[in-house]
């Protein structure tokens, strides 16, 4: 059982939950994810640490209420216990002094990217960030991220902050300008770490990328969470969750993805359901 010290929302359906977990604080390595179970009976969420404090013994998790799982975990309160938390699980990032390191972060993404970059900062890598969202009222991490980046952009699909457009053109603008990059880390929806990679390719930049696939155990023990990179099967949980996002099948990772879109949306349906039943006067707020 792990204390809820703070849940609080940071973005419009972007929760903030910090969890009293001293040994989970001391073991994790950026790039490292846990397994949330909410309650008893719920699902295993796989969510990476965006933050932790040795020290008090805390570690931060930011998640996006999506489906039935992640709202019913956002409605707990602090005080109140998370059933189990497992882990540090998958492979730290490698992180050496590579050069200049661009890191790119699309929405609930930045909360992974945010402990590796500072970690890569804190390597001597100079870091040039970008961060897109849809709107500027989407961003998380703004000044955590600004605080670990000597270059910090963001786009927006609106333009109601930075560049209007994707990440990919203030990341082309870059290497248009004759910008030495290293290496570049992108986070955040498949769809944009595709063209993050398909762009990158055309340069010869090296490209990692952090991959949320469907998971179920996280052991490499259910296969749930399979993809190809460069033609062979590989488990994200165990062999990742990072990867050569120039040698990942991001077509296949996308079908995979939505293969339970339909039984999501009714477990969905049926947990609203009940919830309004539980509000006094049937949901009437009366």
């Amino acid at each position: 059982m792990y204390l809820i010290k703070e849940i609080k929302e940071i973005a419009p359906k972007i929760k903030k939950m910090v969890l009293e977990a001293p040994l989970l604080a001391k073991k994790h390595k950026a790039g490292q994810f846990v397994m949330v179970i909410n309650t008893e009976k719920g699902e295993r969420i796989p969510l990476t640490i965006a933050d932790k404090d040795p020290e008090k013994g805390e570690i931060t998790l930011i998640f996006q209420e999506v489906g039935k799982s992640t709202i019913e975990m956002g409605l707990r309160k602090p005080g109140e216990y998370i059933y189990d938390v497992v882990g540090p699980l998958g492979r730290p990032t490698h992180i050496i002094n590579y050069g200049n390191v661009v890191c790119i972060g699309g929405g609930v993404g930045t909360a992974p990217l945010y402990p590796i970059t500072k970690k890569m900062k804190e390597t001597g890598n100079y870091i040039i960030t970008i961060l897109g969202a849809r709107n500027k009222d989407l961003f998380i991490l703004e000044k955590e991220m600004e605080s670990v980046s000597d270059e910090f952009y963001q786009t927006t699909d609106d333009g109601t902050k930075g560049r209007h457009g994707l990440v990919t053109d203030e990341l082309q603008a870059l290497i248009d300008s004759g910008k030495k990059i290293d290496l570049v880390l992108a986070i955040g929806p498949a769809i944009m770490m595709k063209f993050v990679s398909l762009l990158t390719k055309k340069y010869n930049i090296p490209t990692m990328v952090s991959l949320n696939s469907i998971m179920v155990d996280g052991t490499g023990m259910c296969g749930a969470c399979r993809v190809s990179v460069g033609g062979v099967t590989k488990f994200v949980c165990v062999d990742g969750p990072e990867f050569d996002g120039h040698q990942v099948n991001f077509d296949e990772l996308l079908k995979r993805q939505a293969m339970y879109k339909d039984m999501e949306e009714i477990a969905l349906k049926k947990f609203l359901e009940e919830l309004k039943k539980k509000e006094p006067c049937g949901g009437c707020h009366a």
